[in-house]
């Protein structure tokens, strides 16, 4: 590269401290802080062009300046000029350099060309006079850039008249501007992680970084140096095999690409369509693709080709290829473990391993399944239930005690009933008839043919038999007439015969008063 040439300042230092101060080589070169060499040059110049200290007062700044520090030597009128559209289109392909690009050039223009300092001071100088955004150097399938629209567009509902507005994603590759843009009624999270999935579809791709706003959506804590994603965000970026780098907080120029590329469509595409009245996001996201493929093939005013020719040309085949499928939609909660080894979720209750009792998990939520994890082992999976208080639960996830208790049917507690006797088993259908559920009698079922083992079948039978003539077929009964002996006792006269017969009393008239 060509030295940066001294300022005028400089130049008249050198000559002060030589002519007018008397100072040797080295000892100018001291003072201001400059090779002995640069000295030596200027001062050179300085005589070759009869100019000493005082300079002359006729000459200016820029007449002194032409004197000592003349224009390249080489013919601009001759010397044929590097292609520097191209060389700007090639310097983005991976591994070319100006040192390559140079050479080609000297190649092709073997009888007379510029050295390479010259050739890259010049190429310099014309970026310089793209606009910001062409300015910026991005490696293709590097980086995409993704936000939101400031404005937003109404969006009517045909039944109720309510007006809701409609956002605007935008998505922009960073080496050619390659855009998506569609609408959707939030940015929250499953919004904007849907416009990433429809965007990497569009693009039919993926790129190595995804360069977001601190969304609160992606970003759960903004941060300059390590911005902490959510874990939902940081899922669909791994299913995707790419990454995210947020731009830092108050930090626009860490996503001029997207910045430029919102500010496009709000003047390209949300323009155009103030003055239209839509009923539908479908409605909407339609017109929106359409101007969005004009935007796309519009050609470019510095460079050639449009966003697509240089997507098609440059970035397409850069791009990793999609994953088999696309992202399923998750969110991640945190929840404890209740007494009876079941998760709470939107109401519904799945079971975990009972020896998870009072342990928090990580519960992953789609739209068919739940999944609960430890230090990030997965312990349970369930199908999704929207019934509210309903319970799911896996037989393997109870205690071995609730197992047994699973075992027991109304059907199996009526056989035991029947080896033993035909009261037993009218009092254990009465246990099990009369309860809102049988399920709520299996214990009392349980406890009372557990009394067999204990006092025999015939004394339970007996008991049973009693505890129904006495109308009180409970287990209580049976086991309090069991331990006082009273099965053994005659039963009682029929309460029917007992109510057909009156009491005798002196207030009672008997059937004759009314004959």
């Amino acid at each position: 590269m060509p030295a940066d040439r001294l300022a005028m300042r400089q130049i008249k230092d050198i000559l002060r401290l030589r002519f007018d101060v008397g100072l040797s080589l080295r000892e100018i070169a001291r003072c201001l802080n400059l090779s002995v060499g640069v000295i030596s040059k200027y001062l050179q110049l300085a005589a070759a062009a009869g100019i000493g200290w005082p300079p002359p007062a006729d000459l200016d700044e820029d007449a002194l300046a032409l004197k000592l520090q003349p224009p390249p030597t080489a013919n601009l009128s001759t010397t044929p000029l590097p292609n520097f559209v191209e060389i700007h289109q090639e310097l983005r392909r991976k591994g070319v350099t100006l040192q390559l690009l140079w050479e080609e050039y000297a190649d092709d223009n073997p009888v007379e060309h510029y050295s390479y300092p010259h050739f890259c001071m010049l190429y310099r100088e014309w970026r310089g006079s793209l606009s910001p955004t062409m300015r910026q150097t991005h490696t293709p399938g590097d980086k995409m850039f993704v936000d939101y629209c400031g404005p937003t567009i109404p969006v009517i509902d045909p039944l109720t008249g309510e007006v809701h507005d409609a956002n605007i994603f935008v998505a922009v590759l960073g080496a050619s501007n390659y855009t998506y843009a569609e609408a959707t009624f939030t940015q929250q999270l499953r919004d904007w992680i849907g416009s990433h999935v429809r965007a990497f579809q569009f693009f039919d791709g993926v790129v190595r970084l995804v360069v977001p706003d601190n969304l609160k959506s992606g970003v759960d804590k903004a941060c300059r140096f390590e911005p902490l994603l959510s874990r939902t965000y940081a899922e669909m970026l791994e299913h995707y095999d790419t990454a995210s780098l947020p731009a830092r907080p108050y930090k626009p120029r860490d996503k001029a690409k997207v910045e430029a590329g919102v500010q496009i469509v709000e003047r390209w595409i949300m323009a155009r369509l103030r003055k239209l009245t839509f009923f539908s996001i479908l409605d909407l996201n339609a017109a929106i693709k359409q101007l969005l493929d004009a935007l796309n093939h519009k050609p470019f005013k510095k460079l050639p080709g449009s966003r697509y020719s240089q997507f098609e040309t440059l970035e397409k085949t850069a791009l990793k290829p999609l994953p088999a499928r696309a992202y399923e939609y998750a969110e991640w909660k945190k929840a404890r473990v209740h007494i009876d080894y079941h998760i709470e979720i939107d109401g519904h209750y799945y079971s975990v391993p009972h020896s998870l009792i009072k342990r928090q998990l990580d519960v992953r939520i789609t739209a068919t399944a739940i999944e609960c994890f430890l230090n990030n082992q997965r312990v349970a999976v369930h199908p999704r239930s929207m019934i509210a208080g309903g319970h799911s639960t896996v037989t393997e996830h109870m205690p071995k005690s609730h197992r047994a208790h699973l075992e027991w049917t109304p059907g199996r507690f009526l056989n035991w009933a029947i080896t033993i006797g035909p009261s037993t088993r009218d009092l254990v259908r009465n246990l099990l008839d009369n309860r809102p559920h049988p399920e709520m009698g299996f214990r009392s079922c349980l406890g009372l043919l557990s009394l067999e083992k204990r006092f025999g079948k015939e004394r339970l039978e007996a008991a049973c038999q009693r505890a129904l003539a006495i109308s009180a077929p409970t287990r209580r009964s049976v086991l309090s007439i069991l331990e006082k002996g009273l099965d053994s006792q005659p039963l009682p006269e029929s309460d029917t015969a007992a109510a057909d017969t009156p009491p005798v009393h002196e207030n009672l008239r008997g059937p004759a008063y009314y004959q």
